[in-house]
């Protein structure tokens, strides 16, 4: 198995509450109210899973490997995702900003609510198409067998001070909440 493989499977697992959120975004919409208790669940998924997890590899291991083999951090690729998981924590913090008030009723809460959590999933979305198709080829050809066995070491311990049992508690947590929150129209991963 590839390192690349790896991030690619917590992609499929991130695609999940993107679902979720776009559900709920919705629904916040629709109802005039938002769930705060899946809005903390989602929103600390993201912060958890998604960012500290997943693209703190992606940050400290797999693009400085890339780095390594010349790939430039401030052009190119690299600096594209890096804007993209800037924007992506932006787009949280709005939302977590105003769950208290969204769920409380207050319609522009509820207006910035759904706005951020639209244009955090449409961008991870195509943040996550840039890197399964273009990305991580790209890193892969540019990696030999040493390198690929150093990236799956260092993402091994990187899992292990995330600690025991959290990529299977936040899974759990995102089908969790992708079945509570499917069948929105934007709910379709590409």
């Amino acid at each position: 198995m590839r390192a690349t493989e790896i991030l690619k499977n917590e992609h499929r697992v991130i695609e999940q509450v993107l679902c979720a959120v776009d559900g709920m975004a919705d629904q916040a919409v629709q109802r005039g109210t938002l769930d705060p208790q899946s809005a903390a669940q989602a929103i600390d998924f993201i912060r958890t899973f998604a960012d500290k997890v997943h693209h703190a590899k992606e940050e400290d291991v797999l693009f400085v490997r890339m780095e390594a083999v010349g790939f430039p951090r401030d052009n190119g690729p690299i600096s594209v995702m890096l804007r993209d998981h800037d924007s992506g924590r932006a787009y949280v913090r709005a939302m977590a900003g105003v769950v208290e008030d969204a769920a409380r009723g207050d319609a522009e809460a509820l207006r910035t609510f759904a706005s951020n959590a639209h244009r955090y999933t449409e961008m991870l979305r195509e943040h996550i198409l840039k890197e399964d198709k273009v990305l991580y080829p790209m890193a892969d050809q540019s990696f030999d067998e040493n390198d690929q066995a150093e990236l799956l070491t260092a993402f091994a311990e990187a899992d292990k001070k995330s600690g025991a049992g959290l990529h299977d508690r936040y899974a759990e947590l995102a089908r969790t909440l992708a079945g509570q929150y499917q069948g929105s129209k934007r709910d379709r991963p590409r």
